[in-house]
């Protein structure tokens, strides 16, 4: 008689990340309460832009980034409310738990991504008073102070032609030299996110 084989009990696997700060998300049904800028100022001021391939002593850093779309949309939309600031500052921030991937692997992963995405940036939203979803004029103007950085990032730091970058990002924002020399120089991982939580604490005061 052959015995009958016992199933071995699976274990579920982790679907959440513990943080410096001893907060532990869930990625997949992510609470606001678990949420911390520290956090998200840390781990954003080390994870690189363009897979690491730009120019530099240091990587051009995802903290780096959103304050350069915060700044084309200051300089795009002058008078646009300081909330919707806060949100072109954070529109990155859930790549601190899933990092940044460069948009052809997004466009292989397909709809799996965007929605663990868009779940932990609503969680973020809400935990520091945004609204969950932006109404589709602030997601436009955002959309278009990235594309303006994606410009000036990929002309600058990732070895495209100016031809070839209009062509995917469309143009040049405009950024006054002083503020493009700046936020164009990669900082260390410290100084970005020494700085990224100093524009939050300016923006969200």
């Amino acid at each position: 008689m052959t015995a009958r084989k016992i199933p071995v009990p699976q274990t579920p696997s982790r679907v959440w990340q513990r943080m410096l700060s001893g907060r532990r998300l869930d990625l997949l049904d992510p609470s606001p309460l678990d949420i911390e800028i520290a956090d998200i100022a840390h781990g954003l001021a080390r994870v690189a832009r363009w897979n690491g391939q730009t120019s530099g002593a240091h990587i051009f850093s995802v903290a780096q980034h959103t304050l350069l779309v915060e700044a084309v949309m200051r300089e795009q939309t002058p008078r646009v409310d300081v909330s919707f600031r806060l949100a072109a500052l954070l529109h990155d921030a859930p790549e601190y738990v899933i990092g940044d991937m460069i948009s052809p692997f997004k466009a292989v992963l397909g709809g799996d991504y965007k929605i663990v995405e868009k779940r932990l940036l609503s969680a973020i939203h809400i935990r520091f008073g945004l609204p969950p979803v932006l109404a589709p004029e602030i997601q436009q103007q955002i959309k278009d102070a990235d594309k303006g950085a994606a410009y000036l990032e990929a002309t600058e730091l990732a070895g495209f032609a100016q031809a070839e970058a209009k062509r995917l990002f469309g143009r040049d924002p405009g950024l006054p030299p002083a503020t493009r020399r700046d936020y164009l120089t990669p900082w260390t991982a410290a100084k970005a996110e020494k700085r990224f939580l100093t524009r939050f604490k300016a923006l969200i005061a």
